[in-house]
């Protein structure tokens, strides 16, 4: 049944509204009308996003072109099911994300806070840019877009650290995507004569098999937001940023840029015919597995819990890759869903990880012992996160990992089902000592007297509300399910 096509501005004006929105941030003469037109933008993002989900999830997609710029190949959008699925995930965060900004930003006075809204905005533009490009030429002018806009929210505070961890983040971004990732695609349009997606790839029939290997792992590591190792070093080094800049790094925007970016050029350029054809999903498997057990065993030894978090992050993105390149459709059903299931679970533990400095300047985990009696919700919130990361029931998390584990039955690899286990049981191993040291340890460990000092509420409702929708994601998880399914299917041709 062929899908039905709907020409529409709609994906260009959900791309636009934070951008025009940025003027009225920087002239407002106050905190509460600065972030009151965040607010606005975000609201009407969201609008403009959720008004097409209902045609792409009856199958259909919406289209519309800006310009062309070289033969068979312009500017232009296309909203599908997965495309969908990532904005959906994007836009509704951004909204949580900003009230939490509010919270911490304004409790720990930080400095340039009009400019830290403004490129927020351009951030979230980048982002639904890169998930409504109908092409990889457009996908990739909003990636670069992203890693630029960035870039000064990883170095807001201005320090030594901050403008070292600049240049690294910048080093690997942007090296990454130039050197490696550009010249793939100007490859890719040589040899094929178009950088659209298409269900099957373009590259079938165009390449030898020693050309898709080659121009496949360009694009892994050339898009290095993904984190793929050892192209996953500038991650860590980014938390120097403030936290809902890490949030925003791990589960909003970047990262899920990566492995967004990643997944599309694999299924819409590559075409898994000849991932297959040429045994180059099980080497992008090996890649992902091997990264997916290191980092895991990293993040053990991680006494800085953003830094502990961080690494995990870098985990958990290969599970992405790991489920889309088995190729079955359980795993890549699972793949794609777990960018929004761990969306929500991470960015509930990094808003804890805020929480906890706002209220005690404490960053480091050995640290905490006891902070549950004086922090429960926080840390409630953080067990619930940590469930989903893990994957465990009663939590979204759960319901992704289900459908990896499915798919490395399909598709026969029990050594990636090993894999997929063991990394559960090491994310479980460096997730909840820390819960249970912060309500169980002994009154002799305890560093923090018995009583309740939250967080400012600015910051704990973001954290409740997150925590509380990967609890429900685990009951419902529609319509990011059911969008995963149909991008699935619409790839496989079933």
């Amino acid at each position: 049944m062929p899908m039905e096509t709907v020409f529409s501005v709609k994906p260009f004006l959900a791309v636009l509204v934070s951008l025009i929105a940025i003027p009225c941030i920087i002239s407002s003469r106050s905190q509460n009308i600065r972030e009151s037109w965040t607010f606005v933008a975000a609201a009407i993002k969201l609008a403009l996003v959720l008004s097409m989900l209902p045609l792409v999830l009856n199958g259909g997609v919406v289209e519309y072109t800006v310009c062309q710029v070289f033969p068979n190949l312009g500017i232009a959008f296309r909203v599908d099911a997965f495309g969908m699925l990532f904005a959906l995930v994007a836009s509704s965060l951004w909204i949580i994300t900003s009230i939490y900004s509010i919270g911490y930003m304004r409790h720990l006075d930080e400095h340039s806070q009009t400019r830290y809204f403004c490129f927020f905005a351009v951030a979230l533009s980048a982002t639904i840019g890169v998930a409504f490009s109908a092409n990889l030429l457009t996908m990739y002018l909003f990636y670069e877009m992203l890693s630029l806009a960035t870039y000064p929210l990883v170095t807001h505070h201005q320090d030594k650290e901050a403008r070292s961890s600049g240049r690294k983040y910048l080093l690997y971004i942007l090296g990454g995507s130039i050197g490696f990732a550009l010249p793939a695609m100007l490859i890719t349009y040589h040899f094929t004569g178009t950088l659209d997606f298409a269900g099957h790839g373009v590259m079938a029939g165009h390449v030898t098999s020693g050309t898709a290997l080659v121009l496949s792992l360009m694009f892994l590591f050339g898009f290095a937001k993904v984190g793929i190792m050892p192209m996953h070093s500038w991650l860590p080094a980014a938390m120097v940023a403030p936290t809902p800049v890490s949030a925003l790094l791990h589960a909003v925007a970047v990262v899920k840029v990566g492995a967004f970016s990643v997944v599309r050029v694999f299924t819409g350029i590559v075409g898994t015919g000849v991932l297959a054809q040429y045994n180059i999903s099980l080497i992008v498997c090996i890649i992902a597995s091997f990264t997916v057990i290191v980092a895991s065993m990293i993040a053990l030894s991680q006494d800085e819990l953003k830094r502990r978090l961080a690494f995990s992050t870098i985990g958990q993105l290969s599970y992405i890759i790991l489920g889309v390149a088995l190729l079955s459709e359980s795993g890549m059903t699972g793949g794609m869903l777990h960018i929004a299931m761990h969306a929500f679970g991470k960015i509930t533990l990094f808003f804890c990880a805020g929480a906890i400095f706002c209220a005690t300047g404490i960053k480091y985990i050995s640290k905490m012992k006891g902070i549950g009696r004086r922090m429960p919700i926080t840390m409630t919130a953080f067990l619930i996160g940590s469930l989903s990361v893990v994957g465990l029931p009663p939590c979204g998390g759960f319901i992704s990992k289900w459908y990896l584990v499915l798919g490395t039955i399909e598709a026969g690899q029990i050594a990636f089902l090993f894999v997929l286990l063991s990394s559960s049981f090491l994310n479980a191993a460096y997730f909840f000592p820390v819960f249970y040291n912060a309500f169980f340890c002994s009154p002799e460990e305890m560093q923090f007297e018995d009583k309740v000092d939250e967080a400012p509420l600015w910051c704990v409702v973001p954290l409740v509300i997150t925590a509380g929708i990967s609890v429900i994601l685990f009951f419902y998880p529609q319509p990011f399910l059911n969008l995963a399914k149909l991008a699935v299917q619409n790839i496989l041709g079933g």
